[in-house]
Formats: C-alpha cells, structure tokens, sequence
C-alpha cells in the first residue's frame, strides 16, 4: 500500500494489474499476455497490438488516436501521443502517471511533439532537473521533420497517487498537489490550491474559495459555485493598439521557438471581456475571451500591471492554438 493508501495489484510474475485508490475506485487496469500488454485502460483504453503509422512509426491504438509503441514490462522512453486533445480529458496524465509506475529508469522524450503542456504533465509523474525552454527548444524543428531522437533531459518516475472524490480527484505525493472538481483544475494560475483550499485568484488576492480539503486529499468542504462576474467590460471587445501591444508582450512570455507566431494570432484575432468562471483566458476560434475579473481586480493598481498580467493569461492560450495548427 503507498502513503494515501493506494493499493498496486500484481500477478504472481510481479506484473501491475491495477491502480486501487484507497475509496475502491480503479483508476488503472492492464491485462496481459505473458510480457506483452494487451490492454491497458485509465479511461481511455490503450490497445496493446502494435500498428504501423507512416510518421511514428510502430505505434498502438489509444482512444481515438494513437500513441509510440512501448515494451511496458520495460519502458525505455516516453511517447509520443499523434492527437493528444483526441483523449477524454485527464486521461493523457493518468496514461503518463501509469507509465511512472511502471519505469524503473529514468525516461526521455524521443518524439517530435515536446511542448510546453507535455512537459508539464510529465511533471505530475516525474522529477527532472531539466527546464521547460530546454525541453521545447527544438519544438518547431521537431515536429516539421518528425524528429524520432531523445532530447537529453532525464524524466525519473516519481508517480502520484490520485484518489477519486464525488467531484472529481486530488493527486497527491509530498503532499496535495492538484485536485479536479467538476472538470476544472486546480494547482496553480488562476485556479489554484493554497493551504488545502481550491481557489480563484486575480491578481494578488482570491477571487472565490471554492472547495477545502484535509491533508490526505479527503474532500471537507464545497464544492461551492463561483460567483458570476458583473463587470461593465463585460462583452466590450478590445481597442486594436491594445490587442497589438499585448501581441508584443505575449511573444517576449511565449516559447521562444513559437513566439513570433503567437505574437501574430494575438495581434490578429479579436478580444473581448467575458465570464469565464474558473479560466483566465480561452480561445474561441474566432476570437480570444479574456476574464473580466482581471479588469477589476487589476486595472485600479495601473495599466502596465493589467498588460502583463493579460499577457501572462494569454500566452497559455494562443500558444496552445499555434500548436494545434501545427
């Protein structure tokens, strides 16, 4: 049994069978046959006969896409997933998190997709002294030429146990690191976790408390809806000098392989304030939402503050759009 109470179910040869939490709820089951996987399922099932993909290579069917083919008695790397926003949410990191258990080494990414979300999922399920701009370094390049080699950053497992609540979950390792309560995450940004408590910060102060939780991750309070914003801005869209200064600010906080072309969606697609709830900022195809939050709680402490921080809530987003066209 681990620290939170997570059992680790094995067959007699020592291979992982499933991930209990402590609540009973299964969050992995794998079946085999002999040392191959024939399944494995965190939500999303990941079928274990290996197919060929003309980009990837050997590959294995996951959900709706697919997924670098592994020896999962032995994993010797970490994979490349071809369509990652294809998978049911949360699942990408519960996939990666099983992977965790299963490596006994150190790991490196040998794919052509190392960006910034990856590496910090990976991060949920591994240590590494390695950076987020040494990781992405190279994403342009990569993914153009479909680069199969490792980047020399080692990945060593350090699993989290993530324990199912009536809302969701919470990982923990050292300590409560992420709680999920009704689709929203909160560990950091706006949505964030303070001394066991989910909260929505603006600025340098919170917005709403959401939800409180007890040292082992156990849900003691809410969760509680989020206050509706009632900002005047709400729905104004923004001046186009200001949607072209933010793009300037945006690029210099984006990756830098990536910059110049998040940069140039920021200064094209138009803004508007919005209620996003739990978000600071989203995407919306045809324009870029902005949480009318950050006007109220910003604006009165001087223009320049409220530019970095809508630079700082946009640059997720648009960087984020700029690789799904990739």
């Amino acid at each position: 049994m681990l620290r939170y109470g997570t059992t680790l179910g094995r067959d007699g040869d020592g291979r992982l069978l499933r991930v209990t939490d402590r609540t009973g709820h299964v969050h992995a089951a794998l079946t085999w046959q002999d040392d191959a996987l024939l399944a494995l399922d965190v939500g999303v099932t990941v079928a274990g006969a290996i197919l060929h993909d003309p980009l990837l290579g050997d590959v294995h069917r996951v959900g709706a896409t697919t997924m670098s083919a592994l020896d999962w008695r032995r994993p010797n790397r970490i994979p490349a997933i071809a369509a990652p926003g294809k998978l049911p949410p949360f699942t990408g990191a519960a996939l990666m998190n099983t992977l965790a258990l299963l490596a006994d080494r150190p790991l490196r990414y040998a794919a052509p997709y190392p960006t910034p979300a990856l590496f910090r999922a990976l991060l949920r399920s591994f240590r590494t002294t390695g950076t987020e701009a040494a990781f992405c370094a190279g994403v342009l390049d990569r993914a153009t030429r479909v680069a199969m080699d490792e980047i020399p950053i080692d990945f060593a497992p350090a699993p989290h146990e993530r324990v199912a609540h009536a809302h969701g979950f919470v990982e923990l390792r050292d300590g409560l690191e992420r709680a999920v309560l009704d689709g929203v995450s909160f560990d950091a940004g706006i949505a964030r976790l303070v001394a066991g408590h989910a909260e929505i910060w603006f600025g340098d102060a919170p917005y709403a408390r959401v939800a409180s939780f007890a040292p082992d991750g156990a849900l003691v309070d809410g969760p509680h809806p989020i206050p509706p914003c009632t900002s005047s801005a709400l729905g104004k869209p923004f001046p186009p000098a200001l949607c072209g200064a933010l793009a300037q600010l945006v690029g210099e906080v984006a990756p830098a392989p990536l910059a110049h072309d998040v940069a140039a969606l920021v200064a094209t697609t138009p803004m508007v304030w919005a209620d996003l709830g739990a978000r600071a900022a989203r995407f919306a195809g045809d324009r870029l939402e902005v949480h009318a939050a950050l006007w109220e709680r910003i604006a009165p402490h001087g223009l320049g503050r409220l530019a970095l921080a809508l630079a700082e809530a946009l640059a997720p987003v648009a960087t984020s759009a700029v690789l799904a066209r990739l």
